[in-house]
């Protein structure tokens, strides 16, 4: 049996990534692909624990460190309970969010450096994406998107922390060039679904899928 295909989608919140997601689900039933969709952080009952404690705005005094370390540790878990015996089994594992946006996130947003993708290698034992899907919008643009009123720990962060961010996934960008794809995420709906029905085509084609 081949090993499966692990796609995962990055950016920052309010980037539309949940929407894309719903289509490459409709793709992949249309084609008959065994398929497991999952999120960050979450994704196993230990990990949607941790995800609570993560984004509770009643949480302001979590320390960068430790909130670094929750979100390896969840994604440790999904790895170990869902990613891997999934791409085992050789099934196509889509993904909301992955280390990437620990990069963005911890590692920029929170200042932490480079030492968050060598605990987050550690985490889920040097398994990486095979194709990265990276939907940027600017801080400004996003406002517009969410909704002001239910906004989680991460989502009430200041502008300063969300350009940041930004900075950090125009890093992975540049990093992990040979697996992400760079989407403009201003673009409607369906040219972002289009655009990325073909990326996924040519690499399951590459791939014999």
């Amino acid at each position: 049996m081949n090993r499966g295909y692990f796609i995962t989608f990055e950016g920052p919140d309010g980037a539309g990534k949940s929407t894309q997601i719903e289509y490459l689900k409709e793709y992949l039933d249309q084609r008959g692909l065994d398929s497991v969709f999952t999120r960050e952080p979450g994704g196993t009952r230990i990990s949607e624990q941790i995800r609570d404690m993560l984004l509770d705005k009643e949480n302001t005094d979590m320390s960068a460190r430790t909130e670094a370390l929750l979100y390896a540790a969840s994604r440790a878990q999904l790895v170990e309970k869902v990613i891997q015996p999934a791409l085992d089994q050789g099934k196509i594992v889509v993904s909301d969010r992955y280390f990437d946006s620990s990069i963005a996130y911890q590692g920029f947003g929170r200042d932490l450096g480079p030492k968050v993708l060598q605990v987050n290698k550690f985490a889920v034992k040097d398994l990486e994406p095979d194709l990265t899907f990276l939907m940027m919008i600017s801080p400004d643009d996003v406002r517009s998107r969410l909704d002001q009123e239910n906004l989680d720990r991460l989502e009430s962060e200041d502008l300063e922390f969300k350009k940041k961010v930004l900075e950090g996934f125009e890093s992975v960008a540049e990093e992990f060039r040979f697996r992400v794809r760079v989407i403009d995420a201003t673009l409607s709906k369906e040219e972002i679904r289009d655009k990325i029905i073909q990326e996924i085509e040519w690499h399951f084609k590459k791939r014999g899928i």
